[in-house]
């Protein structure tokens, strides 16, 4: 015999995802092209079916019960996952079409992640690829509900690790990086203690950079950077550098770049700790998609080939 979860349909699926989402059905109504009352008598259905309440109505709008929030996690996974069902039919139906969703840390969006987007447009024109900026912290729970293919980065800690299968690419490490005239950028040789007094601009503490730079200072016996501004923002770090005397630390892929293109210069000072693997992260249960599968192919390519430039500092 059937359950009552069995006899739920995608429709209620959609509704309480969107409901989820909005916290107010008339958003929601809106958001599925339905009226309010048409949302409210689905509404009192999924839950006559589920035979629990799934959300609280309150002055402010409807907040998910227990159940609510559990369905509708469930929801996202089972919807995203149909929305790539139909577009790998779409992709099988001629090879060469399809979307593939890419979550993409400061490390790999310098020059891992454009370069192999160029080969793959260059081959697959018809192939759309999405980009999303965030830590492994917003990426990492947008791969497992199945709103990203993958994730390109530094590759997470051991926390993050669940349910996700890795690949390592290449190694990175950080530099520490100031604006082309700071007072510091013409000393030959510094350490971490030379920088205690400086003002940074650094990732949140939740981020494994952040925590591998403390570390480092740590290591020395110092305390780590108290005054900082937190940030991933390339755009915000790279204009504050350029109007102060902060230092920052970026990935080494992206400070050969500005390096090269003369608008910062990378301090001579190492930072052992930030030694890491880039890589892919897929979810270890789910099928990639064709176009995924491409993008995936030409990382690995980009990778194989090696560092096209010279490191810039010690590691």
């Amino acid at each position: 015999m059937a359950t009552s979860a069995q006899r739920l349909t995608v429709r209620h699926l959609r509704l309480v995802a969107a409901i989820t989402a909005e916290g107010n059905l008339l958003r929601a109504a809106d958001l599925l092209n339905m009226t309010q009352s048409a949302v409210t008598k689905a509404l009192q259905d999924a839950e006559a079916r589920m035979g629990v309440a799934l959300f609280e109505r309150t002055n402010r709008g409807v907040v998910p019960t227990t159940f609510g929030a559990n369905l509708a996690a469930h929801a996202r996974l089972i919807l995203a996952q149909i929305g790539k069902a139909e577009q790998a039919l779409d992709d099988l139906r001629d090879g060469t079409a399809g979307q593939v969703t890419i979550g993409t840390l400061l490390a790999g969006s310098a020059d891992l992640l454009p370069e192999a987007i160029a080969r793959l447009q260059r081959d697959l024109p018809n192939l759309v690829v999405k980009v999303e900026e965030g830590t492994n912290d917003l990426l990492m729970p947008a791969l497992r509900s199945g709103e990203l293919d993958l994730v390109l980065g530094r590759l997470p800690e051991f926390r993050d690790r669940e349910g996700v299968r890795q690949q390592h690419l290449i190694t990175d490490y950080a530099q520490v990086i100031a604006r082309r005239h700071h007072p510091l950028a013409t000393r030959p040789d510094l350490t971490l203690a030379d920088l205690r007094s400086c003002d940074w601009i650094l990732p949140s503490p939740t981020t494994t950079l952040r925590r591998q730079i403390d570390k480092a200072f740590r290591d020395e016996g110092l305390d780590p950077p108290a005054h900082c501004v937190e940030t991933v923002s390339f755009l915000t770090t790279r204009r504050l550098l350029h109007l102060t005397d902060y230092l920052a630390v970026w990935p080494v892929q992206l400070a050969e770049l500005e390096v090269r293109a003369g608008t910062v210069v990378a301090l001579p000072v190492a930072v052992p700790t930030t030694m890491r693997p880039i890589g892919s992260s897929t979810r270890a249960d789910d099928l990639m998609s064709p176009a995924a599968a491409h993008l995936v192919r030409y990382l690995q390519e980009v990778a194989a080939e090696g560092p096209r430039a010279a490191p810039l500092g010690p590691t």
